[in-house]
């Protein structure tokens, strides 16, 4: 295998790497006092950290492989998850003051705060389980791909080399040496990205010729808004369904989340979570739009612009359109995009194992055992990452990342509602939560199973009478919101038919329990910008939505 870097993108890419070292090294010697420095940097990170910190922990080596490959291959509709930046603000703006107020350091120990601790210890256990085996797992694996791609090197070297190297300064820096090197990987892949964009434009004649390209042999390609008949990207599962899957993942999750709660108070971390949303806008000009010019070049001079499969657009890209010195500045952008992502769950893995698992069964331990513990936990993260690469070798990338968006969106559903219902109503109780969540479980597995049971009849499109047929075969995105309808109306149900919660008890944690002075400190923790600049973000949401109408 041969590399596609020559000496000056080596030199390019020795120098990113040593200021990634040199940055990695300047946090390691600020030395982590305490669980709050390890694990949210000692809730004293600013605005443009925190936004940096979101997008590239959003943004993953398989995000950027898989986005450029489905604009090649579809288009535009997968662009209505990339609009989730709206969802990013409100985590700022609705979720983020009541996590800040209830001091908790994790989202399961919210959720123990405002119910009670079963709902902690099935969220704590549920989403370890889920991140190794998807999150950790495909990043290492897509990772390995783009890493013995570019470098010419095998994939196993790749992927454990990255591994190793991100498993080292996340184990010894903690969220701090997380934080710091993500914003400047965030920084190196939006401008290499750019670049790509920039050039694959002036190739391919500028954005009308693109348009006019590629609508004559695929009419719909620019139309974010397909059928709800749509087998693949029904509008109505693309625009609900992601939208409870997006509430999930940018408001609920560890991964995303532990980035806000390391401000130092609610102005900080909401602004962090606007600059982030607006950062969430970039990946549909810079990793969707190349895979739709790679599309475009194909067509237009297939002789040199040839991709074998979707999943090789960007790479493809990066190979014929970059001058010398500025691939290795590329290649370096997609290993920081491999590297954030895997630092973020690697973190955030080790932070719900210390502190909502091992600190609960030994709440006695000192402050420097739990910081032992925190290492150790990420150590064996680690490792696990790497157990799992031959199995999803097996598993194959193309399949496993389909699986992935169904997965998500069966995980979605109960805990975005139960984390919505918890702080929009206070008559929320535990037994409710509790109910909620593992009835969602029980929907999960039903329906993964089902799945996976009539896999043989899916892919040849035979008709298979009975429900169960029927239910494994509903749209993944459709589902999500039938799922979510049902765990709605479960937690309220459950809710009044049981006694109300304590109200004194989760005083601040839920609308209806605010204090006068919690409303006060609530007017004070934004200014007229903070407002302007998010009305502007869903201003420029809806015109993207208009504008990708066909």
């Amino acid at each position: 295998m041969e590399s596609v870097l020559q000496t000056a993108d080596w030199w390019v890419l020795g120098i990113y790497f040593i200021a990634l070292i040199g940055v990695a090294v300047w946090v390691v010697l600020q030395k982590n006092k305490n669980t709050e420095d390890y694990f949210l940097a000692g809730r004293n990170v600013g605005w443009f950290v925190i936004g940096a910190s979101i997008f590239a922990s959003n943004i993953g080596s398989e995000h950027v492989v898989g986005l450029a490959g489905t604009g090649f291959s579809s288009g535009t509709p997968m662009a209505h998850y990339e609009l989730h930046a709206w969802i990013v603000l409100l985590l700022g703006w609705l979720f983020l003051p009541f996590y800040m107020r209830s001091g908790a350091f994790t989202m399961p120990e919210f959720l123990e705060k405002r119910f009670d601790s079963r709902s902690r210890w099935f969220l704590s256990l549920f989403s370890l389980v889920a991140y190794v085996l998807t999150k950790v797992s495909v990043t290492i694996y897509a990772g390995g791909i783009v890493v013995s791609e570019l470098l010419g090197i095998p994939f196993w070297y790749g992927a454990i080399g990255i591994v190793i190297f991100t498993g080292i300064y996340t184990v010894v820096g903690g969220m701090k040496a997380v934080i710091y090197t993500e914003t400047l990987q965030t920084i190196i892949l939006i401008l290499g990205s750019l670049i790509i964009t920039y050039l694959g434009l002036q190739e391919v004649g500028g954005w009308n010729q693109l348009h006019k390209t590629v609508t004559e042999v695929s009419p719909d390609h620019f139309n974010m808004w397909r059928s709800y008949k749509d087998p693949d990207f029904p509008w109505t599962g693309m625009l609900i369904g992601g939208t409870i899957v997006g509430v999930w993942y940018w408001c609920t999750d560890q991964y995303i989340v532990q980035r806000t709660l390391a401000a130092n108070n609610i102005k900080i971390g909401r602004r962090g979570a606007i600059f982030g949303a607006y950062l969430k806008l970039l990946p549909i000009l810079i990793f969707l739009i190349p895979g739709i010019i790679a599309f475009a070049l194909t067509i237009q001079n297939p002789e040199i612009y040839a991709v074998e499969k979707a999943d090789r657009a960007f790479p493809m890209l990066v190979k014929t359109l970059l001058p010398v010195g500025l691939k290795g500045l590329v290649a370096g952008g997609l290993m920081a995009a491999l590297m954030s992502s895997l630092a973020s769950v690697f973190n955030s893995c080790s932070t719900i194992f210390t502190i909502d698992i091992y600190k609960k069964l030994k709440p006695k331990k000192s402050e420097k055992e739990l910081l032992t513990i925190g290492k150790i936990a990420t150590g064996i993260i680690v490792v696990l990452g790497i157990i799992w690469i031959p199995i999803m070798e097996k598993i194959g990338g193309g399949v496993m990342y389909q699986y992935l968006q169904n997965v998500q969106s069966y995980i979605a559903p109960p805990v975005t509602a139960v984390f919505l219902l918890g702080i929009l109503w206070k008559r929320v109780n535990s037994q409710a939560a509790i109910t909620t969540l593992l009835a969602g479980l029980v929907l999960l597995i039903l329906r993964l199973g089902s799945e996976i049971y009539y896999q043989p009849q899916i892919s040849a499109g035979t008709d298979v009478p009975g429900i169960l047929y029927g239910f494994a075969t509903i749209n993944f995105a459709h589902m999500a919101i039938f799922m979510f309808i049902f765990s709605v109306a479960l937690c309220i149900s459950v809710t009044l038919s049981t006694d109300p919660p304590n109200y004194e008890a989760i005083r601040g944690l839920s609308f209806g329990t605010l204090t006068a002075e919690d409303k006060e400190l609530s007017k004070g923790s934004y200014t007229t910008i903070d407002i302007v600049l998010s009305a502007l973000l869903i201003l420029i949401v809806i015109g993207i939505l208009t504008y990708f109408t066909g």
